[in-house]
């Protein structure tokens, strides 16, 4: 069986991150959030895989290549402008050959794929759906199933009068290659409004499959970071990471941590870190490789890319820091904030509540304070 996995989204609830690189490969515990997803794929045997592109898909392929690295063979196929979900299938059509898998790259999951793959088959379906249950699935579409799991409706963003499931759409489909048909080709189309809509009108069997497996759809800061923290405390265990969740803090290879410093809770420091005197990093934190931390500084709740300089006396709470990153002594960032790549933020600044600092800005001495 062959993947597809639509990548070419341009994240803009994730901005600044996303400004540069595409969503599917900003760092997740330092790797590409995308190569969760391929070793998942490889761990139920699935090898052939097309990477629908569209935004800086020249990113895709220097980091992967053919594949070859993850024991894969994979296929780039770029749009030539977005076609939407279905519409990017549609684009890929002439490298499938049968039954396939669809996955939205944005995704994290624990989905056990030969027990949904099954499913389909056991129900002769021409296509199925991951069901995933939310506290919240006003903020979604819901996707309402008969006692068979055969899809009856769909409920887009339903106020809670509606509600009657919890159940939304996973992001994750296994499809018939005879549904392409009904797909129009080069035009924008989607599987919400468009293919599963004219399924049902034509009663052709579409299921729904519910799974209580773990799943992160990454679209917001806010879910970014706790897609860092599920990792960290072991909700989520991708086994090819090698970081056990709830453990003792991990060291990469030639970090240095004054003995000064307090590195509490669950911390991941990537290589060639230096953690300098009096320096408080309070778990679940992430930093990146080539990262400073000058003395008396405090990280706490954070993630920070590679190659950031930290000065002195700078505090920084539930926040991102992309890569590049200089902070040059005594500037906070704090609540939800995120500094985009290659910033340069001179001392005596404080960046609150979920402000967003675009790539490569400037901001001198005192600039901003709440």
């Amino acid at each position: 069986m062959k993947a597809v996995i639509l990548v070419g989204g341009e994240g803009t609830r994730l901005r600044p991150l996303t400004i540069h690189t595409p969503k599917p490969m900003i760092p997740l515990v330092n790797i590409p959030l995308l190569e969760y997803t391929l070793h998942h794929l490889k761990e139920y045997g699935i090898r052939e895989i097309i990477l629908s592109t569209c935004y800086f898909p020249q990113v895709f392929e220097s980091y992967f290549g053919d594949g070859s690295r993850l024991g894969l063979e994979i296929t780039y196929v770029a749009e030539e402008r977005p076609l939407g979900t279905c519409g990017a299938v549609k684009n890929v059509e002439k490298y499938l050959d049968g039954t396939f898998i669809v996955l939205n790259g944005d995704v994290l999951s624990s989905l056990n794929l030969e027990d949904m793959i099954s499913f389909h088959r056991t129900r002769g379906a021409v296509g199925t759906i991951y069901l995933t249950p939310v506290e919240d699935p006003t903020a979604y579409g819901l996707v309402l199933v008969d006692e068979k799991g055969r899809v009856e409706s769909f409920l887009e963003k339903p106020s809670w009068d509606q509600v009657t499931t919890s159940l939304i759409n996973g992001g994750t489909y296994i499809l018939e290659l005879e549904v392409l048909d009904l797909v129009p080709p080069g035009q924008n189309y989607s599987f919400e409004r468009g293919l599963f809509p004219a399924l049902l009108e034509r009663d052709r069997p579409l299921f729904g499959y519910p799974s209580l497996a773990y799943w992160m759809e990454i679209g917001t800061p806010e879910k970014y970071l706790q897609a860092h923290w599920d990792i960290l405390d072991g909700k989520f265990e991708p086994g090819f990471l090698g970081i056990k969740g709830g453990c003792s803090p991990h060291l990469g290879e030639g970090t240095f941590v004054d003995p000064s410093a307090h590195i509490l809770g669950t911390v991941v420091i990537e290589n060639g870190c230096h953690i300098g005197a009096d320096v408080t990093i309070a778990g679940p934190a992430v930093l990146g490789s080539g990262c400073s931390v000058g003395e008396r500084t405090t990280v706490e709740g954070s993630v920070i890319l590679d190659s950031c300089t930290i000065g002195r006396a700078c505090r920084i709470k539930d926040s991102i820091l992309s890569k590049g990153v200089s902070l040059q002594g005594e500037v906070h960032v704090l609540d939800n904030s995120v500094i985009g790549d290659n910033c340069l933020i001179e001392k005596d600044n404080q960046l609150k509540r979920a402000v967003r600092v675009f790539p490569g800005t400037y901001l001198k001495e005192g600039s901003i304070k709440f």
